[in-house]
């Protein structure tokens, strides 16, 4: 099982809306999820819009990201959520997921 984890960043003037949404994630965007090898997911929020992920997968993140992409739930999911982060480039946020480097972890 690979750790994974990220960091984004949610505009402040979105935050609350943003927790609001994750609070009733679409079903069948949790049902993609767990088929496409996404496990024990979470995500941190602090004050000031700055997101860090963690989840669990069988292969890595790549092999996480492909299978979402041949998801249509997980299309609409990220056209949804992309104007609450800032993106430079216009990027979906599933496409700005740079991949933290694990330097400690306890069993």
């Amino acid at each position: 099982m690979t750790r994974v984890g990220f960091l984004l960043k949610v505009k402040p003037d979105k935050i609350q809306e943003y927790k609001q949404h994750h609070k009733a994630v679409w079903p069948d965007m949790l049902a993609a999820l767990r088929k496409t090898g996404w496990h024990n997911y979470s995500l941190f929020m602090r004050a000031d819009g700055l997101l860090f992920g963690y989840f669990e997968t069988p292969k890595s993140l790549s092999a996480a990201q492909a299978g979402m992409a041949q998801e249509e739930i997980n299309t609409r999911w990220q056209e949804f959520m992309a104007p609450y982060f800032e993106s430079p480039d216009g990027a979906r946020p599933d496409q700005m997921i740079q991949e933290l480097e694990e330097v400690f972890h306890l069993d």
